[in-house]
């Protein structure tokens, strides 16, 4: 890897960290375990739309993994995980078909990230009961995926000629 590519790759990376530690602040508290806006997303989305899904794919487990140990759990990563790969795979394949926008695509993913974690928590804890919860997060994961969308749009659209002119020297 060139030091220029290390060099990108860190500078999202510490985007993703440092709004994953600042959703950790944000007082939100609905009543329903496991509901978040899924602020180190916006970086994911970003990646997708400008670089690929390998680059995005990287910077998010890294992330992942970072997270849950600086400020999470082994379980907390397990979820994280399931719900990063199924919601990745989702939003590239929606991304690949060029039928929905980033938001659309975001929307995506927040329920499918959601679908991901509801199912990793039946697994673990040998119930099938907790599928009554997924309406509840369809929802969270609509209006989560909505908001990140509607940021990652933007930014997708003033940052892409810029890491495009960056990654040329890579």
């Amino acid at each position: 890897m060139t030091a220029k590519k290390t060099v990108f790759y860190g500078m999202f990376l510490a985007a993703a960290l440092v709004t994953a530690y600042i959703e950790r602040l944000i007082p939100l508290n609905p009543g329903v375990p496991g509901v978040k806006l899924g602020l180190a997303n916006i970086v994911t989305m970003v990646l997708l739309y400008t670089v690929g899904l390998q680059a995005a794919a990287v910077i998010t487990g890294t992330r992942i993994l970072l997270s849950g140990i600086l400020f999470g759990s082994g379980f907390s990563m397990v979820y994280s995980a399931a719900g990063a790969a199924l919601s990745m795979a989702v939003m590239f394949i929606l991304k690949k078909t060029d039928r929905f926008g980033a938001t659309g695509v975001s929307v995506a993913g927040g329920v499918f990230h959601n679908l991901g974690q509801i199912l990793v928590a039946m697994a673990v804890l040998e119930t099938g009961s907790l599928i009554y919860y997924f309406p509840v997060l369809i929802i969270s994961g609509t209006a989560a995926g909505l908001v990140i969308g509607i940021i990652s749009g933007i930014l997708i659209k003033r940052l892409y000629p810029v890491i495009q002119l960056y990654q040329l020297d890579m």
